[in-house]
């Protein structure tokens, strides 16, 4: 098995001491213990069998309702697993129907015993639905979430959720659902399509009643894949899920898609002009994919909504860190009071140990409404393994306002463009803020390195302190070059051209690198 993770250190202690207590605990009977290997070993028999889809188990009463009826059952909170024991953490469950048409087995670890919990009709509320006695009380549930005290000690916040295919999603102090992380990708943007794997099982470890928190257990299963996943989950300021897993393939796939998220991008401030007619000055959970690669570098990438399918791919061995950010935070920039997308979440990624070779990729698709996430990344090995072999990703998520999982460059703070001075020309103008720009005199004298790339030409660049906002603008002009301007009569043969722009003093760089593409 591969195992990309750090080696931890050993701490030296009194020796003599040491010894008589490890005497003494081999003379005691050690209880077994659930835990990962456990799963693996599910995961990795269930590799060896042909793959059995249990899409459609849901009766069909359930599958053919309404979103409204479905909307209607709801989970009694008085039933909530661990209420009456006011034990940290309380779990509450997702009913099956409409477009959650499988089921997952939740089972509860305590004192190293896993047990399967059985279905309660009676712990939901069925509105004016009339269909609670055709429910068959073997039925599982589609999913659950977990709640805890986040924003008060007094009252249980629901920060952390389960539901469909291998999906998840988390919030912190004070947020909102925003963007959600998924077990796995696999052949994501591929012309023989998606395949979506799903979480089958859950084992859940009662917590104590001074537990700080959470750990949860995956089984995956897939045409495809299968595999193992631990899930620890700490919160507060920020919701952090560390996260072990172990896959292992069924057959080979094109692009295994690790640690992705998926989010939604309608316009914002780089939008020009924008896709629909609406009165809010921006609609996104996310406004941009930024990285930290292994040379140091830091990149900065703002999300759009393409015409056509966008694939943008990114060398990136033994990755840093990735992640989708929603760095706009201000409520002026959305005027939406009921989703208030000024509280969404960014989600950091975090490898622990080095991944290898690989590549970050980006994923854009066309989408006229909010309701569709069409933003989605993730990181690819390079290598993918075999059938039979066990390759196993572990790293830290970090669900957070983008302050506290900023990168330490200067950042830049916004995109926005619009007509050049020239016929066929584009005006970007960047703001950067933060990092080492804020130890520098208003009068420095800074550069950028801007690059171009097929397709396009640099006309001009300027740099200067922007006096209003603290902040530093870079202003630059580009045109087609000669090679493209047949494009100018021809749209579709419009090259996309690739963009990137990075302040600097003298030759030391002060910002993380912004990236673009745009055509003409």
């Amino acid at each position: 098995m591969f195992r990309h993770n750090g080696l931890c250190g050993l701490v030296a202690g009194l020796f003599l001491f040491f010894s008589a207590v490890q005497a003494q605990a081999q003379t005691q009977p050690q209880a077994p213990g659930f835990g990962l290997q456990d799963v693996a070993a599910m995961a990795q028999e269930l590799a060896g069998k042909p793959y059995e889809d249990n899409a459609g188990q849901v009766p069909q009463v359930l599958r053919t309702i309404s979103y409204d009826q479905w909307r209607d059952i709801r989970f009694v909170p008085e039933k909530s697993l661990w209420r009456k024991e006011k034990l940290p953490f309380e779990l509450q469950f997702f009913h099956p129907g409409l477009f959650y048409d499988r089921t997952v087995a939740i089972n509860v670890v305590e004192k190293n015993v896993p047990t399967r919990l059985a279905f309660d009709t009676e712990a939901f509320d069925y509105g004016k639905n009339d269909f609670a006695t055709q429910i068959p009380a073997e039925m599982g549930y589609a999913g659950f979430r977990v709640h805890t005290a986040i924003n008060t000690k007094n009252y249980l916040d629901e920060f952390l959720v389960f539901l469909g295919a291998s999906y998840f999603r988390a919030v912190g102090k004070g947020q909102n659902y925003g963007l959600s992380a998924r077990g796995l990708a696999i052949d994501t943007a591929e012309p023989s399509g998606e395949e979506f794997p799903f979480f089958k099982e859950f084992w859940i470890v009662k917590p104590g009643k001074k537990d700080k928190s959470l750990v949860i257990y995956a089984l995956l299963d897939s045409r495809s894949v299968t595999g193992a996943y631990r899930f620890e989950t700490t919160t507060g300021a920020e919701t952090v899920l560390d996260v072990e897993s172990i896959l292992f393939l069924r057959e080979p796939v094109t692009k295994l898609g690790i640690a992705p998220l998926t989010s939604m991008f309608i316009f914002g401030e780089n939008s020009n002009p924008r896709v629909s007619d609406d009165f809010r000055p921006e609609v996104h959970d996310s406004d941009g994919l930024m990285a930290a690669l292994e040379n140091g570098e830091w990149i900065w990438r703002p999300l759009q909504n393409p015409k056509s399918l966008s694939v943008n791919v990114f060398s990136a061995p033994n990755i840093r860190g990735m992640g989708l950010m929603q760095r706009d935070t201000e409520y002026a920039n959305y005027l939406d009071l009921e989703a208030k997308y000024e509280a969404r979440p960014s989600a950091w990624i975090e490898p622990k140990g080095d991944w290898g070779p690989g590549k970050l990729h980006l994923v854009q698709i066309p989408s006229p409404e909010e309701i569709h996430d069409n933003i989605v990344t993730f990181w690819t090995p390079e290598t993918n393994p075999q059938p039979g072999q066990a390759l196993a990703f572990d790293y830290r998520m970090r669900w957070a306002p983008p302050k506290r999982v900023a990168s330490p460059e200067g950042q830049v703070i916004f995109t926005r463009t619009g007509k050049g001075k020239r016929p066929n020309s584009r005006l970007f103008v960047l703001e950067f803020q933060g990092g080492k720009l804020e130890d520098l005199p208003d009068d420095a004298a800074l550069d950028a390195n801007v690059w171009v790339g097929m397709g396009g030409k640099l006309l001009e660049k300027r740099v200067y302190k922007n006096p209003v906002t603290d902040s530093w603008r870079l202003v630059f002009e580009i045109e087609p070059d000669s090679a493209s301007a047949l494009s100018m009569v021809l749209p579709d043969k419009r090259p996309s051209i690739e963009m990137r722009a990075i302040l600097q003093h003298g030759v030391t760089p002060l910002t993380e690198t912004w990236t673009y593409a745009i055509k003409l």
